[in-house]
C-alpha cells in the first residue's frame, strides 16, 4: 500500500500476505510507523490497498462501494479505537445502542443495557463520555464494538491511553469476548505483556511481516 507525501510516493505496507483463522486471538506488534495500524485498517475495510486484495469471512471486500463496505462492517466488524471515538452528545447507553438501532434491532435498548452490565457500567449508562473516566469510556467503546456480536473484533492500541490496571481490565474484557463468543480478535499493541496473551503474534517492521509466531495452536 502506498500514499503520496511531500510530492513523493511512500510505501506503507509491501508484499503482505496474512491469513487469520476464525476465533483466533492475534496480536500485531512493531515499532511506530511500521504499518501496524494501516494493516488493521485494511482488515476492517477502513483503508483500501493500492494493489492486492482483502477478504473478510470469505468475502473479497476490496472492490466494494462505500455503502457496501459500511454494511459489511456493520454486520461483521467491531472496531475499538485508542481514542475511544464515542459520540460526545450521546450517553453511554445511547452510544452502545447506535449500532443496534442502525441494524433495525427492536430490542436495542434492552441489549444496550445488557452490554453495559457486561462491561460493569450498568450504573453509568445515563452519563455522557465527558463524565466518564478513560477506562470507562474504553469499556463503553468495547460494548459498542460488540453490540451486533461481530465475527471480528479489531482493536488499535486499546490500552494506549489507559493506566496499567485499567488497561488490563479492558484487555481481559476483549479476551473474554473472544473466548466466550468466538469472535476473532485482532489487536495492535506496543505492550509486549499484552501480546504475550495472544494465540499468535505477528511482528511488522518497515511495512513487512518480520515474524509470525503461533503460540497457542
Amino acid at each position: 500500500m502506498r500514499l503520496t507525501s511531500g510530492g513523493r510516493e511512500v510505501s506503507i505496507l509491501d508484499d503482505i500476505t496474512l491469513t487469520i483463522p476464525s476465533k483466533q486471538f492475534l496480536a500485531i506488534v512493531g515499532p511506530s510507523g511500521s504499518g501496524k495500524s494501516t494493516l488493521l485498517g485494511l482488515l476492517a475495510g477502513l483503508d483500501a490497498p493500492t494493489t492486492g486484495t482483502v477478504a473478510l469471512d470469505g468475502q473479497e471486500i476490496t472492490a466494494l462501494s462505500e455503502d457496501e463496505l459500511a454494511l459489511v462492517r456493520r454486520k461483521k466488524v467491531g472496531y475499538v479505537f485508542q481514542s475511544f471515538h464515542l459520540m460526545p452528545t450521546l450517553t453511554a447507553h445511547e452510544n452502545v445502542a447506535v449500532p443496534l438501532e442502525l441494524a433495525g434491532d427492536a430490542e436495542s435498548a434492552r441489549k444496550a443495557d445488557a452490554l453495559l452490565k457486561a462491561v460493569g457500567l450498568d450504573a453509568r449508562g445515563h452519563h455522557y463520555p465527558a463524565q466518564l473516566s478513560g477506562g470507562e469510556q474504553q469499556r463503553v467503546a468495547v460494548a459498542r464494538a460488540f453490540a451486533n456480536q461481530p465475527a471480528f473484533l479489531l482493536a488499535d492500541e486499546p490500552t494506549g491511553n489507559l493506566d496499567t490496571a485499567t488497561g488490563q481490565q479492558v484487555i481481559d474484557l476483549l479476551i473474554q469476548l473472544n473466548r466466550d463468543h468466538g469472535s476473532t480478535l485482532v489487536l495492535v499493541t506496543h505492550d509486549q505483556a499484552l501480546a504475550a496473551s495472544a494465540d499468535r503474534i505477528v511482528r511488522v517492521r518497515d511495512g513487512r511481516i518480520a515474524s509470525d509466531d503461533l503460540r497457542n495452536p
